[in-house]
């Protein structure tokens, strides 16, 4: 045997390391993370013309809150990992539908739909909103 594994075999199980247990809504967070991520490298808005990413403008924002959100899934203070993902839900939410609105007053729905990416930047800031929301409302048990 290594002297590694006998060191790794020799240890007490007092001292062994205890994982940290996630806070419920930092899964959940994880996962809007994940989505924003995504949604913010598919094509936004198919046209005529072809297809529009989000990183051609927009998605830089929510690919850089997706990151925040990221940080806030894996953070182990509470009200930390809220206000990360209540910023990143702000966001996610408030440039999508930005995005639709701005469009659709341009040119209406003629000639463009709107892309997967959109829709999951969204849900993604949706679903983030209520981690936070989750995080915020979390009843710490005494004792």
């Amino acid at each position: 045997m290594t002297a590694v594994a006998e060191r790794k075999g020799s240890r007490p199980a007092s001292a062994q390391r205890a994982r940290r247990r996630l806070m419920p809504g930092q899964k959940r967070m994880l996962a809007a993370s994940v989505m924003m991520l995504i949604g913010a490298f598919v094509p936004w808005l198919y046209t005529q013309l072809g297809t529009f990413t989000g990183m051609a403008g927009p998605g830089l924002w929510t690919a850089t809150v997706a990151m925040l959100a990221l940080a806030g899934a894996l953070v182990p203070i509470r009200m930390l990992a809220v206000v990360q993902g209540a910023i990143a839900a702000g966001v996610a939410m408030v440039i999508p539908v930005w995005q639709f609105w701005h469009v659709f007053s341009q040119v209406g729905m003629a000639g463009w739909i709107p892309g997967p990416g959109l829709l999951l930047t969204f849900v993604g800031g949706l679903l983030c909103g209520i981690a936070a929301w989750q995080l915020l409302h979390l009843e710490v048990a005494e004792g």
